[in-house]
């Protein structure tokens, strides 16, 4: 049996062997921290994950083996651990940490949780539910060479929302629609296309011509003549794109002709669009038959499979998966014809499964660093010195002062924090003569303020019941809007989440002058890309704002795969837009989605993030 041998002294020995630690994540820094744990000395650990194993997580999840392909990653995990200590007791659940299963009295019985996350709305949740209990939490995450841990206990630290997040990338519905610029952009409408062929419908998602698209600015007798045309020469109406090709029995020639032809033809009528850009070239399937392809679309088939252009796609399936083949090889195809006609570089199905699945290298030794980091700051906190607990950023190369590892001071709550504040409270901007009370719930309480089972009422005096957790007590009023209930400017709502103990007051701020398609905003929220706060690490010199500082570059690639984590601010046109946590498009992102973080010091207001849902990279309205 393999034992790690180190200076322990007998009383830090004797409670990692009879304290109770929750893991939460099996993926690449999960492996790692458990194989750290076992041998350390811990023996009685549990660890929670809900996905299964896949091939690609082999390069770097040492604990899984080909034989275990399709099993529980946290079953598997506890098996292989298990060997390096056979007398652990470790407990596996196949299961999402946020099922109301895991109330807080189940983190109560921990003393300490370790994140091994892969989304922003699990560490969300996981942060609130160590509040809840008041267990330390030790955060950590990884963006290929880069790497961040830091501790978070309730009264004596930041909490993982203490500072906001940036928001996901997005792209303007008309953009995506009408007038693509980069190859992301056609990324999105192949996704968008796939869901509305095969897919769940959502409105949000066509893909056909936008003709409320403002930069067209048609009169009305413009538009209604360009209608008669439409009909005569595209049959371009206002159906849905699952309607019209069940109607041809999903015939792929008109399929086609539509998409890439029909629709690219109504483009061009909408002159205002391409007097300043390129207009994009109609594709003529009997040309394509005949192998006429302009030049510029001929490409080389080098390298490996996946790093090859593919020329057509060969099915579907009716959800959309990056490692589903057959629907990788439709918006491939789908993406790459959109790129030709707007006259970009096509990409090969390896970068278009990278931009698409979320997706950036990982890097074994970095997991293998931020665990050890890990486990280091809980031998802190589990010998009662918790003050000298650190954030410690992982760079790609030494900054300055000759270092890779940097600690910095742990920052005190934030007294605007609308999670671990005294009393959180925030103020929402909408219309609420436009907002129905189902965005409220999904769009605002749920996505954007991280609840996952919400109550609210109306602070009216009356105590009106307007959104509740119990299923079919309040659906009635889902499509009403909020003025329905008479919610005005100044009016306050209440938002209890039970599973998460949390509390938090919204106070309505009507408006009429939202942008076009923007549901709500958060007042006072931090832009962007907020001047960083400067601050001095333990070896004295300044990271914050250093471009050697243990922080990633506003440039890195598309977002992470499993454990690792998403640049969101990049400006590459690979990179994707969180939360990961993450979840489908709407008019509104907020996640990425996305939030470990392996950023340095200054990316408090400018994250890195782990890899949310496939769906992140999507655009909106």
């Amino acid at each position: 049996m393999v034992q790690l041998v180190g200076p322990l002294r007998k009383e830090l020995a004797e409670t990692l062997s009879s304290c109770k630690v929750l893991v939460v994540g099996a993926g690449g820094i999960g492996c790692e921290l458990l194989k750290n744990l076992v041998l350390s000395g811990f023996k009685n650990i549990e660890v929670i994950d809900l996905d299964t194993i896949d091939v690609s997580n082999l390069n770097r999840q040492f604990l899984f083996q080909k034989k275990h392909v399709g099993k529980s990653k946290s079953q598997v995990a506890k098996e292989s651990a298990l060997q390096f200590c056979p007398s652990a007791n470790i407990v596996a659940y196949h299961d999402s940490v946020m099922n109301p299963d895991y109330n807080v009295e189940f983190f109560r019985k921990f003393m300490l949780v370790m994140n091994a996350l892969d989304n922003r709305a699990a560490r969300n949740h996981v942060n609130r539910m160590c509040l809840a209990a008041d267990i330390p939490l030790i955060e950590s995450g990884s963006a290929g060479y880069l790497g961040q841990v830091s501790v978070i206990k309730k009264g004596l630290t930041e909490c993982y929302e203490c500072q906001p997040k940036p928001t996901q990338k997005t792209f303007p519905g008309c953009t995506i629609r009408n007038t693509p610029s980069e190859p992301i952009h056609c990324i999105v409408w192949a996704k968008y296309l796939f869901n509305q062929l095969f897919g769940e419908e959502d409105a949000d998602q066509e893909v056909s011509p936008d003709t409320a698209d403002p930069e067209a600015a048609w009169d009305r007798a413009d538009a209604a003549a360009r209608a008669t045309a439409s009909e005569k020469d595209g049959d371009i109406r206002r159906v849905s794109t699952k309607e019209w090709a069940r109607s041809t029995g999903y015939d792929p020639v008109k399929v086609f002709n539509k998409l890439f032809n029909d629709d690219i033809n109504y483009l061009l009528t909408m002159d205002k669009l391409w007097k300043k850009r390129k207009a994009p070239t109609p594709l003529d399937w009997h040309k394509i038959e005949k192998n006429e392809i302009p030049k510029e679309s001929e490409s080389t088939n080098a390298g490996l499979k996946d790093q090859q252009l593919d020329e057509r796609g060969d099915g579907a399936e009716l959800v959309w998966d990056k490692d589903d083949q057959p629907a990788m090889d439709f918006v491939t195809a789908a993406a790459n014809l959109r790129m030709n006609i707007f006259s970009m570089n096509m990409k090969s199905r390896f970068d278009v499964k990278s931009m698409a699945g979320n997706i950036i290298p990982a890097i074994a030794t970095t997991n293998a660093v931020i665990a050890g980091l890990i486990v280091l700051e809980g031998l802190k906190i589990l010998s009662g010195e918790i003050e000298s607990c650190r954030s410690i950023f992982l760079n790609k190369v030494p900054n300055l002062r000759k270092k890779l590892l940097v600690p910095c001071v742990l920052d005190p709550p934030s007294a605007n924090c609308y999670v671990c504040a005294s009393k959180p409270e925030v103020t929402v901007k909408v219309n609420v003569n436009k907002t129905m009370v189902i965005s409220l719930q999904d769009r605002i309480i749920k996505e954007r303020f991280g609840m996952v089972a919400p109550d609210v009422q109306i602070e009216d005096g009356k105590g009106t019941i307007l959104i509740s957790s119990e299923e079919g007590e309040t659906e009635a009023n889902n499509n009403k809007f909020l003025s329905d209930f008479g919610i005005r400017n100044g009016t306050r709502l209440q938002a209890d989440d039970f599973l998460q103990d949390y509390t938090l007051i919204v106070n309505v701020l009507h408006t009429e002058e939202l942008e076009r398609d923007v549901e709500f905003e958060v007042v006072g929220e931090a832009p962007d890309k907020a001047p960083p706060p400067q601050k001095k690490p333990e070896d004295g010199s300044i990271t914050n704002g250093n471009k050697d500082s243990a922080q990633p570059s506003t440039s890195s690639k598309a977002p992470a795969d499993d454990d690792d984590l998403m640049i969101v601010d990049s400006d590459d046109e690979g990179a994707a837009s969180s939360s990961a946590a993450e979840t489908p498009s709407h008019k509104r992102k907020h996640s990425d989605a996305e939030t470990g973080e392996a950023s340095a010091k200054r990316p408090r207001t400018n994250q890195t993030t782990e890899e949310d849902d496939d769906d992140d990279i999507i655009a909106l309205d």
